[in-house]
């Protein structure tokens, strides 16, 4: 049971981010997987359960380059979902190389390392989230950090357009996509105190 779940919030500082990005890659023996999950589950704003059900052949083409987009259907909602993948695209070229090296072979596009038949499941990645979080001393780390983070740098990166973001997570109210995006007291304050009501 993840006991973080609804404290997780996402990353809304890039030092930070930075931080965690280094830890996933660097302080595991699978460090090239877990980043890769983290950046595509950021990128393209998926829910974890999501991410670890992309198969292999999802992504890569016969010849092993990264598609263009993937089609799949979101796991929590059954609605089509298309993904598209130039902005991992570096990332899964890496973590195809990674793949490669270590002789790992799977239907699964992140499978367990200590069974290739399955793939990494969302316990497993939430204790990887939350040893990066022990590590950094950071407490509010979990499996949905990188798509709050995401959704996060998208709203802002866009001038908080929260219809875009609204569609991107699929949600049907901006309370609650506002609430998802961690819009606290403070954060609402610190953007008022930019306003010139004058």
């Amino acid at each position: 049971m993840e006991h973080k779940f609804y404290t997780v919030q996402p990353i809304k500082n890039k030092v930070v981010l930075s931080q965690v990005k280094k830890t996933l890659l660097e302080h595991f023996r699978a460090g090239r997987r877990n980043y890769t999950i983290f950046q595509v589950g950021k990128a393209k704003l998926l829910r974890v359960s999501d991410v670890l059900s992309l198969k292999y052949s999802d992504v890569y083409n016969k010849n092993g380059q990264v598609k263009m987009r993937t089609h799949i259907y979101d796991q929590k909602t059954n609605k089509p979902n298309t993904i598209y993948l130039k902005p991992v695209k570096q990332d899964l070229k890496n973590y195809r190389l990674w793949l490669k090296a270590q002789q790992i072979e799977s239907i699964w596009l992140f499978p367990s390392f200590t069974d290739p038949t399955k793939h990494l499941t969302r316990k497993q990645y939430y204790k990887i989230m939350a040893k990066t979080g022990d590590l950094l001393g950071i407490d509010y780390l979990g499996t949905h950090t990188m798509r709050k983070t995401g959704a996060y740098f998208v709203y802002h990166q866009t001038n908080f357009d929260i219809g875009l973001v609204m569609q991107l997570l699929n949600h049907s109210s901006q309370q609650s996509t506002l609430h998802y995006l961690g819009i606290d007291q403070t954060t609402r304050e610190n953007i008022l105190d930019k306003i010139d009501f004058d």
